[in-house]
This record gives C-alpha cells, structure tokens and sequence, in this order.
C-alpha cells in the first residue's frame, strides 16, 4: 500500500467530497496470475502503507529549486569612483533589471510520493541603509533615474544626504540594500508560509558639497 502516484484530480468522485488527505493504492495479487489494485481516500496514512512525504519539506525544496538572491542595485548618484552627488540633493534607488529570482513573482513546484507542493515567493520591501545612519523602506522597485528628471525628488524611493562622505572608509558611503521575501505554499492539503528569507546587496556611493567661492 502506498499513495497514488500521481494523485486523482480536485473533484475527482474518489475523493466523496472531501478536501485535504491523499489517495492510496493497495496492490493485490489473483488468482490466475498477475496483480490489481484498488485505490481509496483517506484523510490519514492507513496502517501498513509507507508514510506520505511532509509537504513542509516539499515546499523547502521548491524554495530552493528558486535560487533566490540579492538585488542588483541601481542608484543615482552611480556607485562608481569617478562619480559624485551632492549634498542637499535627491539620491534615486531602484531595482536594476529585476528578475523573477530576484524580485518576484516566482513560483516552483515539487512532487513526491502522490504529494505535490508549489510555493510562490516575492520580494516584501527593499530597505536601503544609506551609512549616514537612516534607512529607506521601500515597497515597490523603484523608479530608475533619467536625465529628464534633473533635480527632482524619486516619487517611490528615495534619499537626501544632509552631509559628505569624506569622513567615511574609503571616502564613501555604503548602501545595504536588503530584499525581504513573503512565500506561501500549498499542497498536500496543507498551506503554509516561510519567513526570514532576505538577501544583501552593497555600493559605494560618494558625497561631496558644493563649494561657492566669492571674489572681489
């Protein structure tokens, strides 16, 4: 006895009716040779047939079949050497090209022993520690910079730094972006819902001041 591998659709007349339990398949032998089966639902493993895999772990695994990772940041002023903001003025950062494994929606399924699990994951907030001491909860991608902009403040994800860099490592601030993911899976007729899943990613990024001089 063990279950049906692969499980009768939902709705299927087998079930009676019922939600939740699985399928099994008893297999026995006749009299003129050669086996049957005979298949029946339960909503607990009948005794002597092999246990039905924890859709909790099925759903682990198909987390991990997602190979989720940090972001790719995108920020203006660029985390590059030769590039500089300014105090007083408006920092943008976004999610540079997000990707199903980086951003969401993702969703995978794993089946095993007559029992199928999909989980769905996607980023919950990105908050964008900015190593002047605040931080920036954001809970869309952003909207990446355009010159077009010029001096106008991100309407979704933003920052101003209020003094330079100089003082920093390196001569520069740096910013931790880190995605924190929501997941949800079902299967097995059971839900569930796995936390602490977040990634971080860092740059560079340089502030100066402008500096007037005044002459006679």
């Amino acid at each position: 006895m063990a279950v049906a591998d692969p499980q009768p659709p939902a709705g299927d007349p087998i079930y009676g009716g019922n939600t939740g339990g699985l399928v099994y398949r008893c297999s026995y032998s006749v009299t003129i040779g050669g086996t049957g089966a005979t298949y029946f639902w339960s909503d607990v493993p009948p005794a002597g047939s092999a246990a039905p895999p924890d859709p909790a772990v099925l759903a682990q695994q198909a987390v991990d079949a997602m190979q989720l990772r940090a972001i790719e940041i995108g920020i203006v002023p660029e985390a590059a050497p030769d590039r500089m903001g300014l105090v007083g003025l408006p920092t943008w950062m976004w999610v540079d090209q997000p990707a199903e494994n980086t951003y969401g929606p993702i969703s995978r399924t794993v089946a095993a022993g007559g029992v199928s699990v999909t989980a769905t994951a996607e980023v919950r907030n990105v908050v964008w520690s900015m190593g002047d001491g605040r931080s920036v909860t954001c809970t869309t991608a952003g909207t990446p910079y355009a010159d077009s902009y010029e001096r106008q403040s991100s309407p979704d994800c933003g920052h101003t730094y209020t003094r330079t860099s100089a003082g920093q490592p390196s001569g520069a601030y740096t910013v931790a972006a880190t995605s924190s993911w929501t997941i949800t899976w079902a299967g097995g007729g059971r839900t569930g819902t796995i936390d602490d899943i977040s990634f971080t990613q860092e740059a560079q990024v340089q502030i100066g001041e402008l500096q007037v001089i005044q002459t006679r």
